[in-house]
């Protein structure tokens, strides 16, 4: 077999880079393996354009490694420059030859040199004990919040996405709101207009909505578990009230509404008190970080992440 080689990735790799990662991860009714979907994570980021780098052998792309990229706030603290690995994939032809660890070692090389300060992502059960092992650690565990409907719901999804107006009817599109975020209580996500624009109105295939007059708004979006419908609240949005999570609950057609929001922050508040309540012994997901030079804040903590669902939730 020809010698793996690495470097950074080019426009023309794209169709084979979509091809490595449909056939080692697959795609899913909300997440589809695009050139749509690539080019509005890595692409037209806000942030910046992604860090991407490929495993080549022989003419075939074998593997790529990308670091999308992400900013965070927090008090006291200029904003963090971050990365997020995403879109990880070795093809099935080339497994078991290291590229995994390669592909890793090297963007986290380049990510240095271009003054990233911190790695951070919630990897699977599969690609846990990798990240652990290349020097990552475990900051801990993100719940679920939900409030479960009673009476009939919508039936399966039968491997279709669902659409947010029949999970949520009285929705609407989301339209971003002027009203400036609050000041960071945590490493944040500013929740820019900017931001808004990109991550809930121009995603591709996920179409997200709220529900409510107030000055706040909830963020929407239909979900797929175990082939069942879901309503996710990503977000709550500048002034959300109780009220606008209990309208969203009422309006609600699947069996439960679902979100995690970061303990002791106004919305984790305004969820509880509009009818969300914390899942115990629950871990949706396990979120890991490694600071790439020194940060005045505890990384390692989870309660100095101000985060969301949409923080987290798979792009």
């Amino acid at each position: 077999m020809p010698e793996i080689q690495t470097r950074e990735a080019t426009a023309d790799d794209l169709d084979q880079i979509l091809a490595v990662l449909r056939a080692a991860l697959g795609e899913t009714p909300l997440l589809k393996r695009t050139r749509e979907q690539w080019s509005w994570k890595h692409e037209q980021n806000p942030f910046g354009s992604s860090i991407v780098l490929v495993a080549t052998s022989g003419g075939r792309i074998a593997g790529v490694r990308a670091l999308m990229r992400w900013r965070l706030s927090a008090p006291g603290l200029q904003e963090v420059s971050c990365v997020r690995p995403v879109d990880t994939a070795t093809h099935p032809d080339f497994e078991r030859q290291g590229i995994f660890r390669r592909l890793t070692m090297e963007s986290l090389e380049l990510a240095r040199e271009q003054g990233v300060q911190l790695v951070f992502n919630t990897p699977n059960a599969r690609s846990g004990a990798g990240y652990l092992s290349m020097g990552w650690k475990e900051v801990g565990p993100i719940g679920a919040m939900v409030r479960v409907r009673v009476g009939r719901v919508t039936g399966s999804t039968h491997g279709s996405a669902p659409q947010l107006a029949e999970i949520a009817p009285g929705s609407r599109s989301f339209s971003p709101i002027a009203h400036p975020d609050r000041p960071p209580r945590g490493l944040r996500t500013v929740r820019s207009r900017q931001y808004q624009d990109w991550r809930f109105c121009g995603h591709p295939t996920v179409r997200y909505g709220t529900i409510g007059p107030g000055p706040g708004t909830p963020v929407l979006r239909a979900g797929v578990r175990n082939n069942r419908p879901e309503l996710v609240i990503s977000d709550l949005l500048g002034e959300a009230v109780p009220a606008d999570v209990r309208l969203a609950g009422r309006a609600n057609r699947s069996r439960y509404m679902a979100g995690f929001f970061a303990h002791g922050s106004p919305e984790r508040r305004t969820a509880l008190m509009g009818g969300m309540i914390p899942v115990p012994g629950i871990k949706a997901l396990q979120l890991v970080a490694l600071p790439l030079t020194d940060i005045d804040i505890d990384v390692f903590d989870l309660g100095c992440w101000d985060i969301a669902t949409s923080d987290l939730e798979l792009l």
